[in-house]
């Protein structure tokens, strides 16, 4: 078959759905926790060893690059909790009559995250 057909590979021309991109983000939320579940890992097991690991551990957490990975790993939660409740509230038959169901659930999803991400940024700082 010899079809020529045009092939659109500039990813940052394609226009897709918000839908699309609250899934996608969710898929990258689950990798970030995948690795941040290690480092709260270590920090726990940091803060139980000794009495001087633990003051050790609250200096350490007083550095901005800690904080700032503790508050990526924090929104990453909230992310992929917020998406993960709308996808289990889909699963149940909520949302999936029409295309505009989904994508209102999806900027719902956007916007609660976006305050809880911002209540987590206040609470960090």
């Amino acid at each position: 078959m010899d079809k020529k057909r045009p092939v659109n590979l500039d990813i940052g021309t394609i226009k897709l759905p918000i839908t699309s991109y609250v899934s996608i983000l969710h898929r990258v939320s689950g990798v970030i926790l995948f690795f941040a579940v290690a480092i709260f890992l270590w920090m726990l097991e940091g803060s139980l060893a000794s009495e001087e690991s633990f003051n050790e551990l609250g200096a350490m957490l007083g550095n901005p690059i800690y904080q700032f990975i503790i508050w990526g790993s924090l929104a990453a939660l909230a992310y992929h909790a917020i998406a993960g409740i709308r996808h289990l509230i889909m699963d149940f038959g909520f949302g999936e009559d029409s295309f505009d169901a989904g994508r209102n659930s999806a900027w719902a999803a956007v916007v609660l995250s976006a305050v809880v991400i911002a209540l987590l940024t206040w609470w960090i700082i």
